[in-house]
């Protein structure tokens, strides 16, 4: 995995916690310019993460064959588990400890949906949501990992092309029908057709090494986000975010070699599932005792980052290893003893 793309992994996690940290210490209401920049840009980070997400799925399947089925148990045994533990936390938070989520319900049916990426009413009345709220983002991923799925079944040469039919078929063509949730007409939905690209113009090479050139295309898509509405999605937030993501695969030189950046990228995931059950006790902690936020924001940084680390470890890899050792074929230890 490009060192890069997981340092712009994590700042895009981090850029979505601060997003969340506005609306639940402020109620998106601004103390200052930085405050309003994260009320209005910080969702961003979704966009980075599913321009990233579509590089990363092409690069990982482009030069081994995968079984569509494989390929689709790798994605759920990397996804699943962390994703239930923190709905099942929330869940339980909301049932037993209400006041750190006065806005939230829980429907058993709407959880039992929530947890099989199935989107539908929040029963909060604030849209499709599932229990984990920023769970939304991944009923996006469940239906890009399905097409991919598909499109493994075609040479990599078209796979761009597949899935970019597939999308457009769910997202325009059935969702008018009925058969798919109007949830997935969104042309955000597009932006891991991005990813792809990119992926595919870094194996060819036409992604060269720079350092102000990518800088100064940094600064052009900050400026662009900064600058544009985030709708249409695509165009204005999600075109800046590939050239974000094309920018640091150019200056992968620089930081190929650091731990601290593949570790934060690393643990990216479990900060973004994580960090709004951490904020909700935060925001109730400083409202009730008449902390100062930005004291209490320091204190749930620090949490987020630990705890985000401790689930990666523990959770993420752990799980991950287990569940994919189970349908891995393993070597026939007859065979191995006659080698030696």
């Amino acid at each position: 995995m490009l060192i890069s793309v997981q340092a712009l992994r994590a700042l895009a996690a981090w850029t979505v916690v601060c997003h969340h940290f506005m609306q639940i210490f402020f109620d998106f209401k601004a103390r200052g310019p930085i405050g309003q920049l994260f009320i209005d840009k910080g969702a961003v980070g979704v966009d980075i993460f599913f321009v990233i997400s579509g590089l990363v799925i092409f690069l990982s399947t482009e030069s081994k064959p995968l079984p569509p089925a494989r390929f689709l148990l790798y994605r759920l045994f990397r996804i699943v588990p962390a994703y239930w533990l923190y709905t099942l936390l929330m869940a339980l938070l909301v049932v037993f400890a209400q006041p750190l989520l006065p806005d939230q319900t829980v429907d058993w049916a709407h959880l039992l949906l929530s947890l099989v990426f199935i989107p539908t009413e929040n029963p909060g009345g604030y849209g499709i949501y599932p229990t984990l709220n920023v769970g939304w983002t991944l009923n996006y991923e469940m239906l890009f990992y399905v097409l991919f799925a598909w499109a493994l079944l075609f040479r990599l040469q078209v796979r761009l092309l597949v899935v970019a039919a597939l999308l457009f078929a769910v997202s325009q063509a059935w969702t008018g029908f009925g058969w798919i949730s109007e949830f997935y007409r969104s042309d955000i939905v597009y932006e891991f057709l991005l990813g792809i690209g990119i992926g595919m113009l870094y194996r060819r090479g036409w992604i060269g090494t720079g350092l102000w050139l990518p800088l100064l295309a940094i600064g052009a898509a900050l400026l662009m986000i900064y600058h544009l509405a985030p709708a249409p999605r695509l165009l204005n937030w999600g075109v800046p975010s590939a050239v974000l993501v094309m920018a640091c695969i150019s200056l992968e030189r620089y930081v190929e070699r650091s731990h601290v950046l593949k570790l934060l990228g690393d643990c990216s995931y479990s900060v973004y599932l994580m960090h709004v059950l951490v904020l909700s006790a935060g925001g109730f902690i400083a409202q009730r005792y008449a902390i100062n936020p930005y004291l209490m924001f320091v204190v749930c940084a620090l949490a987020i980052g630990v705890g985000s680390w401790l689930s990666y470890e523990w959770v993420e890899k752990r799980s991950y290893h287990w569940l994919k050792a189970q349908i891995d074929e393993k070597p026939d230890k007859n065979l191995s003893r006659q080698k030696y």
